[in-house]
Order: C-alpha cells, then structure tokens, then sequence
C-alpha cells in the first residue's frame, strides 16, 4: 500500500484472486476501509464462484449498500424478490432491507460499497473545484 497525506493507493491484484481472501468464513471477500483508511465509507471487493450464494440474508442498521457487477452473472434477493443481475448491474438496498445474492453460471465479481444513508451533504459537482495552477504529466502545458 502506498499512503501520503492526502491519499492511499492499494492494489489487490488481478480480480481471480479475490478467492485467496476470506472473511468470517466467507471465501472471496476483501474490506478495504481500514487498510485504505476510509472515513466516510466501507468498500469490500467481492468475488462469488459460479453456482454459489450467499449463505444468509442480511440487513443493515444504518448503512446503505450500492452493488456494482463488474463481471459475471446471478441472481439478488431483496425484501422477498429475486432479479437477475450481470456485468454493469447496479443495485441500491436501503439499510432495511433483506439481501442476499447468488452467482449464476459464471463466477459473480461486485463490488459493494456502504455508507450511512442520507448523510452525503453534497453531490460531486457541488463539492468538486478545478485548480488551474496545476498539471499531470499528460497535461498540455
């Protein structure tokens, strides 16, 4: 991991080996908050093999989830209904709300990120500023 002042940079490798981590029991599931020092989220990198689920349904107290299918295909159960779900697919659960999923006939790659519902203040283009002063390598003087 790299970490500076105002960043932190981890690289996990190629997405196939997500299978290597493990957390409380579940194969494929790497948390990258603390090792990335996040403080306004919870973000786990996610790699389901193909036929397999999630061995429970869950839900949350506080925190909000967003899914983004980055490969594979399967099936998300929230609140008693079941919808397919594939690369591209993004699904928002509220806090309450009973989830779980399974991977279809590939292995289901995703990556969930949660953060306390209604607390962003402000959408990135309110929040964001160009400083003109400064320029990457790519940049045209």
């Amino acid at each position: 991991m790299t970490e500076r002042k105002n960043f932190a940079a981890a690289d996990i490798g190629p997405l196939e080996g997500l299978v290597s981590h493990e957390f409380r029991g579940l194969k494929g599931k790497c948390f990258m908050g603390k090792e990335l020092g996040l403080t306004g989220c919870e973000v786990s990198l996610n790699r389901l093999p193909a036929g397999t689920a999630m061995p429970f349904v869950h839900a949350h107290t506080k925190n909000e989830e967003l899914y983004i299918v980055l490969r594979g295909n399967g099936t998300f159960f929230v609140d008693g209904t079941e919808f397919p779900v594939r690369e591209g697919s993004l699904v928002r659960v509220a806090p309450q709300g009973e989830r779980s999923w399974k991977a279809g006939d590939e292995d289901l790659y995703f990556i969930c990120i949660q953060a306390e519902e209604n607390s962003l203040s402000q959408a990135t283009l309110d929040d964001g500023f160009r400083i003109p002063t400064t320029k990457a390598s790519w940049m045209a003087e």
